[in-house]
């Protein structure tokens, strides 16, 4: 079995080094929004979106331009790569199973730069804790603090809160996996309970936007007091850029931890099928017709997009497929409302948040429990019969 695993590490650069990789991600920036005008241009003109093949001719001919000519001075992979993720992003935006956005314009405040090197073994080496990457850059110190198992196949710099980082995209083979555990879960997502397992046991949420909200509203209310683009407005924005790198690091952490203790100790995992984008829709409505409850409804939209669904529902389906067990998303409706004693659905089952009690049978449990009981019971139903594994 081939998979595909990525090692990142804390990029140690020198000055020069530094200035080399800010460069090389503006020419990357630059050929993306040039990309995306040509694109956007296409599509008003009734004509597609061009192809990444289509877009890397362009590349060349842009070079040729006099006005364009410093991207000679660029390197061409990271280019090609940039408008190779362009294509590809324009693809999830058209997929609509995917309810991606459209692509946006990139900008230099955003801090966000990425750029990929290809081809690893042919232009870059790698010897102990140092890489040396082509354009001009050398040899890069970085913080190696595992082993890198693998043929490295390419490798990303990206720059994050004022550090830079690398990432290595590594090939493994490895016989096909048997998972060592035997049982099946299901999993109710939720806010109260990050996760509650059909057995009983549960994960508390870590909340890592609601730990930082006070401070980081502090530090952006200092923001917009500075003038903008000086040089204390460039510090301040810094120190808010951190404080948003510190939440989503803590928040991968936790997903990790938790996808890796699930996933170790259970061969199938049933889990929600949910929607997040459409369960975190503002409520704001507009002009005619006015939300209600806007401001429960973005306080709750807050702690949905706080807890990593999506993600957490990502790394389980990766870590199973590598460990040789299964993950089923299943429905999520009436999860919360319908008894798996005797599959009587009412909104009176569930009276309060937390306690379910069938008004059919008398059947009394954990409310967040019978939904993972549910959601496990029409996990065994897909599998065994592929249906819908709708309550009925």
């Amino acid at each position: 079995m081939l998979i595909r695993k990525a090692y990142k590490f804390k990029l140690e650069p020198t000055a020069d080094q530094t200035a080399r990789l800010a460069v090389l991600c503006g020419h990357a920036r630059f050929v993306w929004n040039h990309g995306l005008r040509l694109c956007l241009s296409n599509l008003d003109a009734g004509e597609k979106v061009p192809s990444a093949y289509d877009m890397n001719k362009q590349l060349t001919l842009w070079k040729k331009e006099l006005e364009l000519e410093w991207l000679k001075d660029a390197y061409t992979d990271n280019l090609q790569q940039k408008l190779a993720d362009l294509h590809k992003a324009w693809l999830r935006c058209f997929n609509k199973s995917l309810a991606a956005e459209r692509p946006r314009f990139k900008k230099k405040s955003d801090n966000k730069d990425t750029i990929r090197f290809v081809n690893f073994n042919k232009y870059c080496s790698l010897k102990g804790k140092q890489v040396k990457l082509p354009s001009k850059l050398g040899w890069l110190k970085f913080r190696k603090s595992q082993e890198i198992i693998g043929t490295i196949k390419n490798c990303t710099v990206s720059s994050k809160a004022g550090n830079w980082y690398i990432s290595f995209q590594v090939e493994q083979e490895i016989d096909d996996p048997r998972h060592p555990a035997t049982s099946a879960i299901g999993l109710d997502m939720g806010i109260a309970k990050f996760v509650t397992q059909s057995d009983g046991k549960f994960h508390k949420p870590l909340n890592a936007y609601r730990k930082h909200e006070k401070r980081l509203a502090c530090e952006q209310r200092k923001l917009s007091k500075k003038t903008k683009f000086s040089s204390n407005w460039r510090k301040q924005k810094q120190k808010v850029q951190r404080i948003h790198s510190r939440i989503t690091n803590c928040r991968k952490d936790f997903l990790q931890k938790t996808s890796t203790v699930i996933s170790k100790n259970h061969a199938m995992i049933a889990i929600e099928d949910l929607r997040v984008a459409n369960m975190s829709k503002s409520a704001k409505g507009n002009a005619v017709e006015h939300g209600k409850n806007v401001k429960a409804k973005s306080g709750l939209n807050k702690s949905i997009l706080d807890q990593g669904w999506y993600e957490f529902r990502r790394q389980l389906e990766y870590k199973q497929r590598w460990n040789g067990g299964i993950v089923v998303a299943v429905p999520a409706h009436y999860t919360s409302q319908a008894c798996p004693c005797c599959d009587h659905v009412s909104r009176d089952n569930r009276k309060t948040q937390a306690e379910f009690a069938c008004v059919s049978c008398g059947f009394s449990e954990n409310a967040d429990t019978v939904g993972a009981i549910n959601v496990l019971e029409r996990g065994h139903r897909l599998i065994a019969c592929g249906e819908s594994a709708l309550a009925a």
